[in-house]
């Protein structure tokens, strides 16, 4: 079988809703066959459920794990049936996207006058673990079986508070400064494997883990005001963008944090 003719992959890291689901949906527009990994209640399951409707829509294969992906365990199994899935069908992966957005948005002290609730240092462990440290454990789930080859392509999604400041958003500013540490070395790592390895730094997107921010609409308005044409990043926008970065000819672009805001960046 021609590398042409042979079943692409993706795995998608928080794949049912925001930047996971618009970039699975992008992907699968181009022919990727999808397995995403997502965790979600009872009262979430649809949103899952519509995204795996939309992929099979487009004639592709769709195959979804609601699974903790900071789970060891759970990050085996998912890995192994990946595995088996290429052995069966001659498969191989050509990207992992991690967007996965779960942790504590608690202070580090407490208010000037004594209030609120301060992060504890599980709380603190969790959050660097889910949105940091995953990464390289998938990765290194991914090359120990060989299931990337040349021309792979990793991403993870960071934002503006891996180098500002912004309030209780300091144990996820953390967490997405070390993501970025980790593209860097894995980067470097990755190369004399003719795989690259980016992180992507969106712009304000609407999104269920913005909401999550104490503080979100504040946000949204600052990053309306600066808008000159009155518009926050759309989960698409970066979904389309991956699809793009799949592109061969891109195999040199590796180690950076890649800014898709529509210039939000660069307007004071």
């Amino acid at each position: 079988m021609s590398d042409e003719s042979r079943p692409r992959w993706a795995l998608i890291l928080g794949a049912s809703s925001g930047f996971g689901a618009a970039t699975a949906r992008a992907l699968a527009d181009d022919g990727f066959h999808i397995c995403g990994v997502h965790l979600d209640r009872r009262s979430t399951m649809p949103l899952a459920e519509e995204v795996i409707q939309d992929i099979e829509s487009r004639g592709v294969q769709c195959r979804f794990f609601n699974v903790n992906a900071a789970d060891a365990t759970k990050r085996a199994e998912v890995l192994d049936a990946l595995q088996a899935q290429f052995q069966e069908d001659g498969g191989h992966l050509v990207v992992l996207f991690h967007s996965l957005a779960f942790g504590s948005l608690l202070r580090f002290v407490p208010e000037d006058d004594g209030g609120g609730s301060v992060v504890s240092e599980k709380q603190m462990s969790m959050t660097l673990d889910v949105m940091a440290n995953s990464l390289v454990y998938w990765t290194q789930g991914v090359v120990q079986r060989d299931l990337m080859e040349r021309g792979g392509r990793v991403f993870a999604m960071t934002s503006t508070g891996s180098h500002e400041v912004s309030p209780s958003y300091g144990v996820v500013s953390g967490a997405k400064a070390a993501l970025e540490a980790h593209c860097r070395q894995l980067a470097y790592e990755l190369l004399s494997r003719g795989i690259t390895v980016n992180s992507i730094c969106a712009g304000v997107t609407d999104t269920a883990a913005l909401r999550k921010i104490p503080g979100h609409d504040n946000l949204i308005r600052k990053s309306l005001e600066k808008s000159p044409i009155d518009r926050l990043t759309h989960p698409e926008d970066v979904g389309g963008a991956v699809a793009a970065l799949c592109d061969q000819r891109l195999y040199w672009l590796t180690g950076n944090c890649l800014g898709l805001h529509g210039g939000e960046d660069i307007i004071g």
